[in-house]
């Protein structure tokens, strides 16, 4: 019995093979095509070498994707894969692999994983980000990935940035349609934009490293946002742990200097929820679309 997991990025597509323990068997990934027909041939091709290398066959197969599917439609909205928006990619996929798809979003996938067996292993409510080009969320509630009525649960990335102070406003426009939404300021394509024009997360944290004075204001800065949104999932949400993926994930002073940043704005006399790095990084994705299903 073996499980296998799509992940179904902006640039690139993964597929993976997991035995009943959660092991990796085979993991395969190529470029994520940006036209809809060739996506689909690709996410099939890469599920067959994994399979391959497997040696098994999934009865079923579990799929992480930007964006969420509507439970009106059926059809795939709020992707930033834009192609993908307005298909009905699960029955297109279905036709594709020639069995059953379950779809997820690829925050939830990644909150999935890291509630099973990984770093919110054992927590009752687990609070998944990813802090990558965009900015996603991920819901976990006793080992049950939240999806909700409406099938937004988790998109905090999409709320406006809480508090905001006068440098903030008047707030940017945001390729979702709304104005300042936190995926504008605590992305890392976010914090880069903060700094300079076509620099990214990675380029801030460097030069503020070196001592860039530039930048060391503008990671100040990009902590201080983050903290105030994640207080605000702390107010509605109250999790158990909260869990930090994707490409800011990496920064280790977040960890020391994000609960001083939150405590201020949460609506309680007391803040002892641990801020803690994703113990499967960037496999996560991939390992919680193959949780979807169970064995």
């Amino acid at each position: 019995m073996i499980r296998i997991g799509v992940d179904f990025g902006g640039t690139k597509i993964e597929a993976a093979a997991l035995d009943a323990q959660g092991r990796f068997l085979a993991r395969v990934r190529a470029p994520s095509p940006k036209a809809y027909d060739a996506a689909l041939e690709t996410v099939r091709d890469l599920v067959a070498e994994a399979e391959r290398q497997a040696g098994a066959r999934a009865p079923r197969v579990g799929v992480g994707i930007p964006g969420s599917v509507s439970p009106v439609s059926g059809l795939i909205r709020n992707a930033n894969s834009t192609h993908l928006n307005g298909r009905p990619l699960q029955a297109d996929l279905e036709a594709a692999l020639g069995r059953p798809v379950r779809l997820a979003n690829d925050a939830n996938c990644f909150a999935l994983s890291e509630a099973t067996d990984g770093a919110g292993q054992g927590a009752r409510v687990v609070f998944g980000v990813i802090l990558g080009t965009g900015c996603g969320g991920g819901v976990v509630v006793d080992g049950q990935s939240l999806s909700g009525r409406n099938g937004v649960a988790g998109e905090w990335g999409h709320a406006p940035l809480p508090w905001p102070k006068a440098d903030e406003l008047p707030a940017p426009d945001c390729w979702c349609g709304r104005r300042g939404c936190l995926e504008l300021w605590v992305s890392g394509s976010g914090l880069g934009r903060s700094w300079k024009p076509g620099a990214d997360g990675a380029a801030v944290v460097a030069a503020a490293q070196a001592g860039e004075p530039s930048a060391v204001a503008a990671l100040r800065a990009y902590v201080d946002r983050l903290g105030r949104g994640l207080a605000l999932v702390c107010d509605v949400l109250d999790p158990d742990v909260i869990v930090l993926g994707g490409g800011m994930s990496n920064l280790d002073a977040l960890y020391d200097r994000l609960p001083a940043a939150i405590a201020p704005h949460v609506f309680s006399d007391v803040f002892a929820t641990p801020v803690v790095k994703a113990a499967h990084g960037d496999s996560s994705g991939v390992r919680g679309a193959a949780w979807l299903w169970p064995t």
